[in-house]
């Protein structure tokens, strides 16, 4: 049976920053702990505009095996996935349910997905880290289109590093653009088609990367907001590097972003033996607080069905 619909109850909340050292870097994200996530997609959305974080991610109370529901939100719309709110809600959820032990694993079923997380204390609060699974690789974008895509970045062809640009995937498809350090710096979306560019050949986001320097930026596909520390990105780059040989499959990688927009950010992937990559860093306390009650109910505009958990 469903859970009945609380609007007018209290819901905690706490404020963490993913992937960062200390607090005010990295990736900020605000964690919701609700009884039920049957509420519409309207109501949460204004949630998180409120909250004004990158993301807010709403989870349920622990259940069996420590598996939590989740809906994950932008300004904009409802998820299917992401990395960082699912890093922070696993520090956050070690730190409310199971404070008495050292590392916890979880379980976030989030769109019928499940998604196994590993969180461990640490000196200063929490580390985790989530299986992306194993990467594939849908397209090698053709040389022919190195120029259109430099183009449609700011870049000349001779910003980009003599790597091929391709589409990886752990989850959401990325087109990884290598780069070179002063391409890096002067990269941004200047096409107003670029989301249908990247639809043409199988990607959903790009992901600029200098290789050299392990540091990369990404963006929203209007070009309008540039991430801090993309999670859903780092599996892709870090397998981007290994099939080219720029990185070792044994050993972490370690990327960074962030700089540019002054939150520098830290990301660590590795690889298992059964080849899936673990992406994860450091969490970092920023606040807690209660929200007083859900936003009234009125018609769902963002086009995300009500989910009953």
């Amino acid at each position: 049976m469903a859970q009945q619909r609380s609007d007018g109850e209290p819901i905690a909340f706490r404020h963490v920053d993913v992937f960062a050292d200390r607090p005010y870097r990295g990736n900020g994200l605000v964690v919701m702990f609700c009884t039920t996530l049957a509420y519409t997609s309207e109501q949460l959305r204004t949630v998180t505009e409120e909250m004004r974080q990158f993301e807010t991610i709403f989870v349920t109370e622990p259940r069996a095996s420590r598996t939590v529901s989740a809906r994950i939100f932008t300004v904009q719309e409802e998820l299917p996935f992401a990395g960082h709110p699912v890093i922070g809600a696993a520090a956050a959820l070690h730190e409310r349910y199971a404070p008495e032990v050292t590392s916890a694993d979880w379980q976030f079923v989030i769109q019928e997905r499940s998604v196994p997380v590993m969180s461990v204390r640490d000196a200063d609060y929490f580390s985790a880290a989530m299986d992306q699974g194993p990467p594939s690789y849908p397209a090698t974008t053709a040389d022919l289109r190195r120029g259109e895509f430099a183009a449609a970045l700011n870049l000349t062809p001779q910003d980009l590093a003599p790597l091929p640009l391709q589409v990886v995937s752990t989850g959401l498809p990325y087109l990884i653009v290598p780069v070179t350090r002063e391409g890096l710096a002067r990269a941004r979306i200047v096409a107003a088609d670029f989301e249908a560019r990247l639809a043409a050949i199988g990607a959903k986001f790009v992901y600029v990367l200098d290789a050299n320097e392990r540091e990369g930026r990404t963006w929203d596909n209007a070009g309008t907001v540039e991430d801090v520390a993309t999670g859903s990105a780092a599996g892709p780059v870090a397998a981007y590097l290994c099939t080219h040989g720029l990185a070792a499959p044994d050993l972490p990688v370690h990327l960074r972003q962030g700089r540019f927009v002054h939150r520098p950010s830290s990301i660590t992937v590795t690889l298992d033996a059964d080849g899936h990559e673990w992406v994860g860093g450091p969490v970092r306390p920023v606040a807690t607080g209660s929200l007083a009650a859900m936003p009234p109910r009125g018609p769902d505009r963002i086009g995300t069905r009500d989910v009953e958990p």
